[in-house]
Order: C-alpha cells, then sequence, then structure tokens
C-alpha cells in the first residue's frame, strides 16, 4: 500500500500518510455515494384546461371553439350557430330554477345548452346576435364582472352567470342598464356580446368616467356604478344627453361600447315601412 500523493511505501491498517499527511483510501473502502437529488417540486396544475378558439366576421362576428372529449362549452337556448357531428347537446335549467329565474331576469333564456365534444378537434360556433365585438374575457376566480343584459354569448362550464341587483336606485333607474345586470364569475374563459366596436379603461382608485346611457358594456365588480344627474339649465335642455348620465369610478376595468341598441332602432325608425290608409 503507498500514499497516491507523495508515493511513500505504508503500512496496511493505516489511515493517513505517515510522510504528507494525505488522507488514504483503504483498499476494501466503498467510495461515498451523493445523496439522491431532491426531487422536483410539483408542478401546480393549470386552474382550468385553456380552450382553442378563434374569433372571425369582422363587424359580423362569430366565434369557433375546437372542443376535445371531456371538454364543453355552454350557451343560452338557441346559442348555437353550427357544430361538428361529434358534438352532444344537452339542454337544462343549469343551477336549478332559482338560478334559472335569476338568469331570464338578466336578459338570458330560462334553459341553457351544454355542448360536449365526443371526439377530438370537434368545432362549435356562436354568432352574435348584432353588429358589433365578441370580447373573450379569462378569468381566475378572483373578481367577478357585471355585464349589461343580453351580454352573455357562451362560457366554459366553469363560469357561473347570475342575476345582478344594482343596489343604487339612480343606477337602476336612470343609468341606462337597469335593475338587473349580469353577473359572471368563476374561473376560465367567457365570451360577450358588445354593441358596435369596443373601448377598454382601466380606471385608477378614485377615479371617475361619465358614460352616456347605454355604452356600458361591463365592468369588474370592485368599479362603483351610479348615476348623475347633468348639471347646467341649458345641458339639460338642449344638450341632448339626457338627464342622468352614469358614472363609473375605480378601481378597476372598464369596457365601453360604441353602438346602443335603442339608439341603433331610433336612427331606423324613419326608414321603415310605414301602414297604408287603405
Amino acid at each position: 500500500m503507498f500514499c497516491t500523493n507523495c508515493g511513500t511505501t505504508l503500512p496496511e491498517d493505516v489511515r493517513f500518510c505517515t510522510q504528507c499527511g494525505a488522507p488514504v483510501a483503504t483498499p476494501n473502502a466503498v467510495p461515498a455515494q451523493a445523496a439522491p437529488a431532491a426531487p422536483p417540486p410539483p408542478v401546480a396544475a393549470s386552474p382550468f384546461r385553456p380552450l382553442r378558439f378563434e374569433i372571425f366576421g369582422g363587424q359580423l362576428p362569430a366565434v369557433s371553439i375546437r372542443l376535445d372529449p371531456g371538454e364543453s362549452v355552454y350557451t343560452q337556448a338557441g346559442g348555437m350557430a353550427w357544430m361538428d357531428a361529434g358534438v352532444q347537446m344537452d339542454t337544462n335549467m343549469k343551477g336549478g330554477l332559482g338560478k334559472a329565474l335569476g338568469r331570464m331576469f338578466s336578459g338570458e333564456s330560462l334553459f341553457m345548452a351544454t355542448y360536449s365534444a365526443t371526439a377530438p378537434n370537434q368545432e362549435f360556433v356562436a354568432c352574435s346576435t348584432m353588429a358589433g365585438t365578441i370580447l373573450p374575457l379569462e378569468l381566475r376566480g378572483q373578481q367577478a364582472i357585471i355585464a349589461q343584459r343580453s351580454a352573455f354569448l357562451v362560457a366554459q362550464p366553469s363560469i357561473a352567470l347570475s342575476a345582478f341587483v344594482t343596489r343604487s336606485f339612480g343606477a337602476g333607474l336612470f343609468g341606462g342598464e337597469g335593475f338587473v345586470m349580469q353577473r359572471i364569475s368563476g374561473t376560465g374563459f367567457v365570451f360577450l356580446e358588445i354593441d358596435g366596436s369596443l373601448a377598454q379603461r382601466t380606471l385608477a382608485p378614485g377615479e371617475s368616467i361619465r358614460v352616456e346611457h347605454g355604452h356600458v358594456a361591463a365592468f369588474e365588480e370592485g368599479v362603483q356604478y351610479s348615476a348623475q344627474m347633468v348639471k347646467g339649465f341649458k345641458n339639460i335642455l338642449f344638450g341632448g344627453e339626457g338627464l342622468f348620465m352614469a358614472t363609473l369610478t375605480g378601481p378597476g376595468k372598464v369596457w365601453l361600447q360604441t353602438m346602443t341598441i335603442p339608439g341603433f332602432a331610433k336612427e331606423l325608425i324613419p326608414y321603415l315601412p310605414k301602414p297604408s290608409s287603405n
């Protein structure tokens, strides 16, 4: 036996070299093994399955959603435009009679339809009922969205749709959206109908924006929604904007629309055929 450091011949039972002091490996020594590496931390599961979709059609939009087995979406009864043969339809009240009645008061149908894929890569298409924009929103279960009546188009089953009663009497009576709106919550994707083009504002805490009634499409639940009277005698009589305006106060996101259904209908009235006197 000899020292691997200095080459000195050593007795068999020494553990250190008598010449240079270096440790000496014994012939039967088993090399130490490194401790096994700690397993990597588990990857957190996604809160919902990613959704494959495409919005097309310009100002007459539709959303195409691709579904695999185990995936589904739901919409109000009659909300489907077309679908592949591998998609099954199930019509139900979704949540029971109480929630169904609440949805009905918020502008949706009493019954909802759930569409589930039975084969890979099946297409489901829903169309907007008016010219405008389809707004895709990805909710993470943190803050609900309050939307105008009939804004809901289609969503994943993990999204809950319910009625939202405006707490402010002035906002319900004069804000332009009525007392009952739609509350959208949960985790997943939801698609909303926007009349006309879409504008998004992010309000800082205490920041306010005044909106002509009917142009409020949706806002985060943390945004305060109220109605304020237009100031000034001439503004009231000749401003053409009505007596009240909706006021939205941050913090939170606000989605606004450039067209209103009542305004659109008012523009069409002069061009509608009039009943004949004969």
